[in-house]
C-alpha cells in the first residue's frame, strides 16, 4: 500500500512562474516531482504559471485534476480537427484522451496531479498546432 500526503509533497514544490515551452528540465526542477507509480502511469504533482509544451502520450489516457487556480487546456484529438480550448479551474479532472496533443496556459498558475501513462513525446516550441512540429522524446 501506498499512501501520500498530498498537501505535504505539494508544498515541497515551488511556483514557477513564467514557465514557456522552451523550458528544459533543469529550468523547471522543484516545480514537479513524481510521487509514485499506479500501474502504468506515473502520478506526478506540479505547480507552474505560465504556458506548458505540446505533449501527448501514446500508451494511454491521463488523468488530470486541477487543485489550485486556473488556465486553459488546449487539445488537438483528432488528425483533422481545430485545436481546442477548455477552462479548467480548482477541482476539475479531465480525461486526456491517448495520442491527443495538449498542453496548458495558465498565466496565474496551476496546481494539479496528473496520472501519466508511459512515454511521452513534446513539442518544446511555442506553436499554435502542434502537428506541424517534429516531436521529441
Amino acid at each position: 500500500m501506498i499512501a501520500i500526503d498530498l498537501n505535504a509533497e505539494i508544498s515541497k514544490l515551488k511556483m514557477l512562474h513564467g514557465r514557456t515551452p522552451e523550458m528544459t528540465s533543469a529550468q523547471r526542477a522543484g516545480s514537479s516531482t513524481r510521487l509514485a507509480t499506479y500501474r502504468d502511469s506515473g502520478v506526478w504533482a506540479s505547480k507552474s504559471a505560465g504556458k506548458g509544451a505540446w505533449e501527448r502520450h501514446p500508451d494511454g489516457d491521463e488523468y488530470v485534476h486541477i487543485l489550485d487556480g486556473a488556465g486553459t487546456l488546449e487539445i488537438v484529438s483528432d488528425d483533422d480537427a481545430r485545436p481546442q480550448s477548455i477552462t479548467v479551474r480548482a477541482g476539475m479532472v479531465a480525461i486526456v484522451p491517448r495520442g491527443a496533443w495538449h498542453r496548458f496556459d495558465y498565466p496565474e498558475g496551476l496546481t494539479m496531479i496528473t496520472l501519466t501513462p508511459g512515454q511521452s513525446e513534446f513539442v518544446r516550441a511555442d506553436v499554435d498546432d502542434p502537428r506541424a512540429v517534429t516531436p521529441e522524446r
